[in-house]
């Protein structure tokens, strides 16, 4: 009968909804009230790290857009990894045009193969400054003040900086996916960032001291892994104290996003390979937020359905909605996302099913390790 309902579905919708309620309130709505830091003395010289595979075109188009930048002092590195296009020669002429540029070649050997990994530390240890600013080959700064607002939490005593990194807008369904997905991973860890957990960042908008990279023997406790030079890096240096954020308009990067469906699942394959080695209490607190949004979901359906005074059961639904709305609404201005806020209730109900299957099919098919 409806009035039978279990006492233990109205107690997994009660706690699944303060699971929620937790996760908004104290960490993704400090979107709406951004910290500006109070920097002070000299801007600091900058090296651009980029590594490169293969990306002839993308170099050709995003850097001059970096040598463009409004910054006094920096210099770009860019590391050819083993590329057989002609990224070189593209090397070459920037090399010859501006003094700034420069560029250093791993050639490929047969008899060893390796990662994005060692590519980065070579670009690094090649850096003639101690603060780094990291990006890919394939993105593009968002304005000439990329590089100023990155370095102005170094001024402010930062030795990492998190920047945001999205992907241009284009009509389809994926690509719709994809920014919505990156957007809400951004939206997670620049938030818990802000609450003093920082646990990753994106190699496409990143910043960070020289020296923090060398006293932490660099990538050497994850050599073995394709991914993670980003997060799991930033989880291993990062902490409350040393740690900023940066989402302005005017800093973000850009790149092309997947056009095929079945190359975006193989990337986020990849990248949740890394996640299992995050410190043990991130594991368990990022992973309280999609088992609640499950749980509110299921139990919500069932008490609708079956509870007969389910308008108590509603007004919570629609309290989380209005929390939501407003945290998506903020977060889709700082990231630039506005396209984004109409597909909110979809995606916020179909991604934690869709990495719940891709963490299975990890553990039962691994995915082979790449460059990336």
């Amino acid at each position: 009968m409806p009035h039978e309902i279990p006492l233990w579905l109205l107690i997994v919708f009660g706690a699944a909804l303060l699971v929620q309620l937790f996760w908004y309130a104290f960490f993704y709505l400090a979107i709406a009230f951004p910290r500006k830091p109070k920097a002070t003395g000299k801007k600091p010289p900058l090296s651009v790290i980029i590594c490169a595979r293969n990306e002839e075109k993308n170099l050709r188009k995003n850097i001059p857009k970096i040598l463009e930048q409004d910054y006094p002092e920096f210099e770009v590195v860019v590391v050819d990894d083993c590329s057989e296009d002609k990224t070189e020669y593209v090397l070459r002429e920037f090399a010859a045009q501006d003094s700034r540029f420069r560029y250093t070649r791993i050639h490929k050997d047969a008899k060893f193969s390796h990662g994005k990994k060692l590519a980065l530390t070579v670009g690094i240890k090649s850096a003639r400054y101690e603060h780094l600013v990291l990006t890919d080959a394939d993105c593009s700064p968002a304005s000439k003040h990329w590089l100023n607002g990155m370095a102005r939490h170094f001024r402010a005593g930062a030795s990492v900086v998190l920047g945001y990194g999205g992907f241009f807008h284009r009509k389809s369904l994926l690509n719709n996916l994809i920014r919505f997905d990156t957007m809400f991973i951004a939206l997670q860890y620049l938030t818990m960032a802000r609450r003093g957990i920082p646990y990753m960042g994106t190699g496409r908008n990143l910043a960070y001291v020289k020296s923090l990279f060398f006293e932490n023997k660099g990538f050497s406790s994850h050599s073995h892994l394709a991914s993670g030079d980003d997060d799991l890096f930033i989880s291993q240096v990062a902490s409350r104290h040393n740690t900023a954020v940066e989402y302005s308009l005017e800093t973000h990067t850009r790149s092309e996003a997947k056009r095929s469906f079945n190359d975006w699942i193989r990337q986020k394959r990849r990248h949740l390979t890394t996640s299992s080695l995050y410190p043990i209490p991130v594991i368990l607190l990022l992973g309280t937020e999609p088992l609640s949004r499950v749980a509110f979901y299921l139990s919500f359906l069932a008490l609708i359905i079956f509870y007969p005074f389910f308008w108590p059961v509603l007004a919570a639904f629609l309290l989380r909605l209005v929390l939501q709305m407003v945290t998506y609404y903020y977060a889709s201005k700082h990231f630039n996302e506005k396209q984004l806020l109409l597909t909110l209730p979809f995606y916020d109900f179909l991604l934690p099913y869709l990495y719940l299957i891709l963490t299975i099919a990890n553990i039962i098919k691994p995915q082979p390790q790449r460059w990336s």
